[in-house]
Order: C-alpha cells, then structure tokens, then sequence
C-alpha cells in the first residue's frame, strides 16, 4: 500500500491526540474501576475497528485484511505482557491510584521502541529477504518454548530487573519512597529518579522483550510498515485499560501459553513457506482470510477451554475444602 508522508504525519498526529485525550481524562490519580476500564477498553476497540475499515475502504480487501489480523495477533499477545505487568506493579509497591499514569507513560515508552524495532524491520525485510527464514525460525522455536513453559507448570516467578534499568538507578540513584507523580526529586542535594520513573522505564524497556517475538508476528501477516506501525499502536494504548479490566481474570486463562504458542507457529510456517516462495520455490502460500480465521478461532477455543478449566478447578478446591471441614472440626472437639 502506498503510504504518503502526509499520512504518516497525520496518523502520528492523530494517535497523539487520541493519547493527549487519554492522559487529559486520566491526569487526576485514582483507583480505575472496572466502568470506566470497560468503556475506555470499548473506545480503543471501536477506534481500531473503525481505522481497518478505513484501511478496507480505501487501501483494500487485502491492506485492510491484513491489519485485522495484525490488530488481533498483537492484541492476544499483549495480553500475554499483562501478566509481568503484574508482577512489576508488585514488584514495586506501586500505589493503586498511580497504576493508570505508570501504564500510559510505560506504554508510550514501549510504542516509541517497538516503532524503532518495526522501522529497522522493514529495512531488513527490503534489503535481505533471507531474513523471512529467520524469523519464521524463530517464531517456531519461541512456539515450542511456550508450549515447554506451559507444560512445565511453574510457580510464578519474581521480577527481575533488567541491566538497563540497574545502570539507570546505579546512575542517577532512587529516592526511598513514591512522591506523587514526580519523577525526580532532590534529595541531599542531590537529584534522584522516584520509584514512579523506575516503574516506568521498567515497563516500557520490559516490553522489548515482547517485541522481540510479536514484531516477526505482525511481519509474518504483512510487511507494509504502516499497517505493522498502526496495528501495534492500536494494541498498546488500549493494554492499560484491559489491565484495569480483566487483570482479576488473567489467572483463569489458563491456557493461554497454548494458544499463543499455535499461533506464533502458524504464523512461522508461513513466513518460511512465504520465504520458499520468495526463493522461486513452488508452494502454497497461506491467504489472509485463512490467517484470520485460524488466529481468530485459535483464540476462541483457547478461551472456552481456559474458563471451563478454571471453573473445574475451583470446583475441585471447593469440594476439597468441603471434605476437610470435618475433619477439621473433629480435630477441635
């Protein structure tokens, strides 16, 4: 598709002002409920489902297709970052009403790294289109490595920060405890970083990791930077909001890992098999219709199976603690 530079200029504008709003609305701190979390998670879906079909009516079927599917595929990986999200917030200690201002500036810091990793994708893929092996290899063996995690059913593990984020506190030190929502103080005359801006960073440079796996993905269901670039954004900004919404039910969706380990292999069978085309080998590629539906569908039976998981489990614990309650009170008589 071709993408002019005032169409950049006013898609970059127009997210700004989108996330201007954003941060306007949620300037004040406070405890988000799970209202307003469902009514902004709303917006920033409707927003994104409006733009594909703008992308549909004007760049195509195929530009608009392939933005839906990148759209859902970073969306249900996103999901996948709410987890250590958690962690960091804990991690931390970050007070509640400060969440929401922590997200949106981690966030940004994340979408502004994952334009640079998408920008020096796209000149890769231009340049050396070997890479598509590359990265289809790499989107299998992260599939398998999902699948080891998720079987190895291990205990939930600590955050750990990363060395950037120590050199930065080594650096410019860290104040004891949270002071609002500044991000530097002076202390013993001295000017030090708050607990808030090492959340934040920690966030946002956190998510390069993730990047690291959902970038190939996008690029496996498209390689128009525009299209990678905006169905990134839209998935970000709406990732604080379904923190707030669904983060009492991110431990019910037990299989999770599974779903997502099918998807980013789905998805790099068909970069390789889009590589071998490249090369002048004769073989089927797969369709973007085909790749909606396998990713949409993956992530439907992923769900029902995750949830009826759950409640059997619950079930099990609740009728366990049923069966030792007599016991119990045998014991104390």
């Amino acid at each position: 598709m071709e993408v002019s530079m005032t169409l950049w200029v006013l898609t970059v504008v127009g997210l700004c002002a989108l996330i201007a709003v954003d941060f306007f609305i949620g300037r004040k701190p406070h405890d988000v409920s799970i209202k307003e979390a469902g009514i902004w998670t709303v917006v920033w879906i409707v927003l994104a489902a409006l733009f594909g079909v703008g992308l549909l009516i004007w760049g195509g079927a195929q530009a608009g297709g392939e933005f839906f599917a990148g759209y859902i595929t970073e969306k249900s990986l996103s999901v996948d970052n709410l987890f250590v999200f958690v962690l960091i917030m804990a991690k931390f200690a970050v007070p509640s009403q400060y969440q929401q201002r922590v997200l949106l500036i981690g966030v940004l810091i994340a979408l502004v790294l994952r334009a640079i990793f998408i920008a020096a994708g796209a000149a890769i893929l231009a340049s050396f289109s070997w890479v598509f092996y590359l990265f289809g290899a790499f989107l299998i063996w992260t599939a398998w490595k999902l699948i080891q995690e998720a079987r190895a059913d291990e205990e939930e593990e600590e955050f750990e920060e990363n060395k950037l984020l120590k050199a930065a506190e080594r650096r410019f030190g860290v104040a004891d405890r949270y002071h609002g929502t500044k991000l530097w103080i002076e202390q013993n005359g001295k000017r030090v970083m708050t607990p808030m801006l090492v959340v934040m960073l920690a966030i946002g440079t956190t998510d390069v990791l993730f990047a690291l796996d959902s970038i190939p993905a996008i690029f496996g269901l498209t390689q128009d930077p525009y299209i990678v670039f905006t169905a990134n954004a839209f998935a970000l900004m709406g990732l604080r909001q379904l923190y707030f919404l669904i983060g009492g039910l991110l431990r019910k969706l037990v299989h999770l890992s599974y779903g997502l380990s099918i998807i980013l292999g789905f998805i790099g069978v068909k970069l390789v098999l889009h590589a071998l085309h490249e090369s002048g080998v004769h073989v089927p590629e797969i369709s973007i219709p085909v790749s909606l539906g396998v990713i949409c569908g993956v992530l439907v039976i992923t769900t029902i199976t995750s949830l009826r998981a759950s409640r059997k489990m619950a079930e099990a614990a609740s009728a366990e603690g049923k069966d030792e309650s007599p016991a119990k009170n045998n014991i104390d008589v």
